[in-house]
């Protein structure tokens, strides 16, 4: 439910130009000048679309410190209109017959493969589809195929060229790597252990970042109006958000394409790649050096390592093994979290991660600790409707007992 407010309407031409971007995030029909962003239902996620919008928009640069501490529109349009216009240069479309970078975040992944080829497989992302109804096999085929031939990040391979890692694309006719399995004629307990043994291959299989194809999948046939569509990509092409994007668009192209209908897909202004560019040429020089400084200011004298009492001695060698623990909070706590966390000027996020840091420091016995999270990093408008690895992981120092020295 909407926080409650007396409603005024906004004024000026920056409060009217904000309240119509939260409705679009916010999928409102009404924004008041009052009215708060994190009170509307906005969180984390959404700030750093807001702030995206904002620069697009308005052209101007807005952190997300400053975002989170305006409580109002009124108060954030005072700011935007106090803001100096960004300095930040659009994302443009580099020329093929270049060697193209990879992005900061690819040069990790492929660094990782080239030191140990084994700890590449951690950073598989396998999803899995379960279609019930006539599943039309063309349709299918031919949406997969359409994504592929979309997004250049899917069709990607890197190469070593005089020392350095580059981007190479394969044809956009390339297609979908799609193999079927056809598992009708299995009795009931046979059919789900070869369902587990071939969800449990696909993951695992190794992919070679020099050769490709980096997307892949199987096509489990269970009964005549039941499949498993598994789809697996390595996170050096696509992140969490990708996945989203993916999915829409596979909705969207074989709902179009079983009906005979043409790609109903608006085209793509960038790719990828150009984002691999213009992150290279953006990241130089004292901008570069500002975030360096940052970094080793926020990381000096922080613990090396949390230590927990394990039951188990840490292994010399890394088995890249782990497993996940589902935990779903009682909808009336829940329902108190996200007050607690509205009256604190808070997202649910900030709040977990300061009971799950004075937890850490508990069991450790330490003062501080550091929490590693991933962030969707997706800070230009432009990016948001492309499949790519974008995703990058923060380290975020918690000092539990700061309070106490206050």
């Amino acid at each position: 439910a909407l926080a409650s407010q007396a409603y005024e309407a906004p004024q000026g031409e920056t409060e009217i130009a904000i309240a119509e971007i939260w409705k679009g995030l916010l999928h409102l029909d009404q924004v008041g000048r009052h009215d708060g962003f994190l009170e509307l239902g906005g969180h984390s996620l959404l700030t750093v679309q807001l702030q995206a919008r904002l620069h697009q928009d308005l052209g101007v640069e807005i952190d997300l410190r400053t975002l989170f501490a305006q409580t109002s529109l009124r108060e954030l349009a005072r700011h935007v209109d106090q803001a100096a216009q960004s300095s930040l240069q659009a994302i443009a479309v580099v020329p093929r017959d270049q060697p193209l970078p990879l992005s900061l975040a690819q040069q990790r992944l492929w660094f990782l493969d080239q030191l140990d080829h084994a700890a590449s497989v951690a950073y598989h992302m396998p999803a899995a589809l379960h279609l019930r109804g006539h599943l039309d096999r063309h349709a299918l085929q031919r949406a997969l195929d359409r994504i592929v031939a979309r997004h250049e990040s899917l069709r990607t391979t890197f190469e070593r060229i005089d020392g350095e890692a580059r981007q190479r694309f394969a044809p956009a006719d390339s297609g979908f790597a799609l193999t079927e399995h056809d598992l009708q004629a299995l009795d009931s307990d046979a059919r789900q252990q070869a369902v587990e043994r071939l969800t449990r291959d696909e993951a695992r299989e190794a992919f070679d970042l020099s050769a490709g194809p980096l997307i892949r999948g199987r096509l489990l046939r269970l009964a005549e109006e039941e499949h498993i569509l598994l789809v697996t990509q390595h996170h050096i092409v696509s992140d969490g958000w990708s996945v989203a994007v993916l999915i829409g668009e596979f909705n969207a192209l074989y709902a179009a394409f079983c009906q005979g209908l043409d790609d109903p897909l608006p085209p793509l202004a960038l790719q990828y790649a150009d984002y691999a560019a213009w992150q290279q040429q953006h990241l130089q020089g004292e901008r570069l050096q500002a975030q360096v400084r940052f970094w080793q200011e926020h990381l000096t004298g922080a613990p090396a390592l949390l230590e927990l009492p394990a039951d188990h001695p840490r292994p010399q060698v890394q088995s890249y093994q782990g497993a996940a623990l589902a935990l779903q909070l009682p909808a009336p706590l829940s329902a108190r979290l996200r007050r607690f966390s509205q009256q604190q000027g808070l997202t649910p996020f900030m709040t977990l991660l300061g009971a799950w840091s004075i937890l850490l420091s508990r069991l450790s016995n330490q003062a501080e600790v550091v929490v590693g999270t991933p962030v969707a990093n997706r800070t230009r408008r432009e990016t948001e409707a492309l499949i790519g690895f974008f995703v990058n992981t923060l380290a975020l120092r918690v000092d539990v007992q700061a309070h106490d020295r206050v």
